[in-house]
């Protein structure tokens, strides 16, 4: 059993960009893990359409339900 471990976990959200306007992508987490709870986001990246990789620093979190 592994102490210490990386886990990458995809899910949909909400984004909002002034060029764009609301943006729903899939978001990619890297986390690390100690005994399975995750302690630290190391990175987090989004596709695009036309399958470049984009940090998430350049959108906000849009509220939309």
């Amino acid at each position: 059993m592994k102490l210490i471990s990386i886990k990458r976990k995809t899910k949909q959200e909400g984004r909002f960009s002034k060029k764009m306007g609301v943006l729903h992508t899939n978001v990619t987490y890297i986390k690390k893990r100690f005994l399975s709870i995750p302690y630290k986001t190391l990175h987090k990246y989004r596709d695009t359409y036309y399958g470049e990789v984009k940090d998430c620093d350049d959108c906000r979190v849009a509220r939309i339900k």
